[in-house]
C-alpha cells in the first residue's frame, strides 16, 4: 500500500507570523493523523519559523524551489544544501508556474531532481499539460516527455525516492479540475512510464499526486481512483480547516 501524501503549496502567501499561525492551527487539527503524510511548503522566509512550529508533529516541510548547485555566484538563489539545512525534507521542483514565468525546462528540472537527491531531499517533481496541449490531444506525449526527461540518466533506485505531482496547467488556480477519470488516465500512464524507465516495483511504489484546484468538495472522488496517491494543494491549503478536510479525505 502506498501511503497517501497531501502537500500544501502556499506559493507567495503568508508572512512569518501568518505562516506560524497557520501551521500552529494545522498541527492541532492533525495531531492524530497517522495514515497520511502531510507536507507544507511555505515561502523561503518562513521556512525556519514553520520548521520550529512543526516540531513534535508529523508535519513535514518542503521548499517551493531551489537551485541545482550546492553553492556559488547565483544571486537570489537558494541551494539544496541550504534547503536541507533550514529543516526541509522535501522540495517542489518544476511547478508549472516556475516553467511558465521563470523559464524552467525539463533539463533544469532534471538537474534539480538530481541535486535534491544528492542533498538528501525528496523531490516532488511537477508535470502537466497546458490547455492548448490538452485540446490538441497531446497530453500523453507531453507528460511522457516531462517524465522521461525529468528522470533522464537516473537509476531506478534514485527514481524510487521521488514523488510526482501531475498538475494539468489549465486546472491550476482556475477553479477547473480534471475529472477523476481524466486524472486517473494520466496517472495510470505515468505509472506505466515509470515501469519502463525504472522497474515495475518502482512504479508500484511511487506516489503520484494530483494538483489543480483541489478542494474539500472534490478530494474524495479524486482519491477513490486507484492511481491517485494524494494531492498537491494550492489555495485550499491556506486555511487550516479546508486543508484538514483534504487531509481527512474519504474514499
Amino acid at each position: 500500500m502506498r501511503t497517501p501524501v497531501i502537500a500544501g503549496n502556499w506559493k507567495m502567501h503568508n508572512t512569518i507570523a501568518e505562516s506560524r499561525s497557520l501551521v500552529r492551527e494545522l498541527k492541532q487539527l492533525i495531531h492524530d493523523v497517522t495514515d497520511v503524510e502531510v507536507i507544507v511548503a511555505p515561502v523561503f522566509t518562513s521556512i525556519g519559523a514553520v520548521v520550529a512550529e512543526v516540531q513534535g508533529s508529523s508535519i513535514k516541510v518542503a521548499a517551493q524551489n531551489m537551485h541545482w548547485e550546492m553553492q556559488g555566484a547565483y544571486t537570489g538563489e537558494v541551494s539544496p544544501r541550504m534547503v536541507k539545512d533550514a529543516g526541509c525534507s522535501h522540495v517542489i521542483i518544476g511547478h508549472s508556474e516556475r516553467r511558465q514565468y521563470f523559464a524552467e525546462t525539463n533539463q533544469t528540472v532534471n538537474k534539480k531532481v538530481r541535486a535534491a537527491l544528492a542533498a538528501g531531499l525528496t523531490p516532488i517533481m511537477c508535470i502537466g499539460e497546458t490547455l492548448a496541449e490538452r485540446e490538441a490531444g497531446t497530453t500523453m506525449q507531453v507528460v511522457a516527455e516531462q517524465v522521461r526527461e525529468g528522470f533522464a540518466g537516473m537509476q531506478a533506485t534514485d527514481i524510487s525516492c521521488c514523488i510526482i505531482a501531475y498538475e494539468p496547467v489549465w486546472a491550476i488556480g482556475t477553479g477547473k479540475t480534471a475529472t477523476p477519470a481524466q486524472a486517473e488516465e494520466v496517472h495510470q500512464a505515468i505509472r506505466g512510464i515509470i515501469a519502463e524507465i525504472g522497474s515495475s516495483s518502482v512504479a508500484a511504489s511511487m506516489r503520484i499526486l494530483y494538483g489543480g484546484s483541489v478542494k474539500p468538495d472534490n478530494i474524495d472522488e479524486l482519491m477513490r481512483e486507484p492511481d491517485i496517491d494524494g494531492a498537491l494543494v494550492g489555495g485550499a491549503s491556506l486555511k487550516a480547516d479546508s486543508f484538514f478536510r483534504i487531509v481527512r479525505f474519504q474514499r
